[in-house]
């Protein structure tokens, strides 16, 4: 299955590079390109992709808010956000606004083509180099740290281990032989923690794990 792109960057050189870049991989094809954030939100109602590619610092309308413009809506597409080391705040906006995952700017060209792969698959993308510091900030000021506890209280034991494993960054495989069940008991988990957290996605329901205080 083709997964399709919105590319939203103001820098028209960067854009028709990651534009270009995509385009290398046969299961991606990139439908719209946007150059500001208000076109961002614009398009993606026109063009219904699954993943736009989002840039953080635009004009008139920034990443976060076209962002948190995009997520609002239902059958929202995934929202990967393209970053640089000094946006780590901005970067924390965002995945409180709803974005699926972050991606360095400075990040190997795999990296982005494998990032949109996986925020299609719903699995999100958190850039290694960063993520310790975001979710740490996002551990301490996140708006929904009042009401994780009660959303993560309907998690089971057992999902509250997965969910704590997801948030140290393992995968499916991984979290499997940490537990010593199978990888389609391990998908059934997360995929119970993503719906009783009414998280979006993955990488979501990490960012709950981190408000509530579950991660340290």
């Amino acid at each position: 299955m083709t997964i399709t792109v919105l590319v939203a960057e103001d820098e028209a050189l960067v854009r028709a590079g990651c534009v270009m870049l995509l385009g290398t991989a046969a299961d991606i094809e990139v439908i719209g390109e946007a150059g500001d954030g208000a076109a961002a939100v614009a398009a993606v109602k026109t063009l219904a992709p699954q993943v736009v590619l989002m840039d953080l610092r635009m004009p008139l309308l920034d990443g976060v808010a076209a962002t948190r413009a995009i997520t609002a809506e239902p059958g929202a597409p995934a929202v990967l956000v393209l970053t640089t080391f000094r946006d780590e705040t901005m970067v924390q906006e965002a995945l409180a606004a709803g974005a699926s995952g972050f991606l360095l700017k400075q990040a190997a060209p795999a990296d982005l083509i494998q990032a949109v792969r996986r925020c299609a698959a719903g699995d999100g993308w958190l850039d290694p180099s960063i993520v310790g510091g975001v979710l740490g900030a996002l551990r301490r000021t996140g708006p929904r740290a009042a009401t994780a506890p009660a959303t993560l209280s309907t998690l089971t034991a057992r999902e509250r281990e997965v969910l704590v494993l997801m948030a140290l960054g393992h995968s499916n495989a991984e979290i499997s032989t940490d537990l010593f069940i199978s990888e389609a008991t391990t998908r059934t988990h997360v995929a119970h923690v993503i719906a009783k957290t009414a998280s979006r996605d993955r990488t979501q329901a990490v960012v709950l794990a981190y408000q509530s205080g579950l991660m340290t």
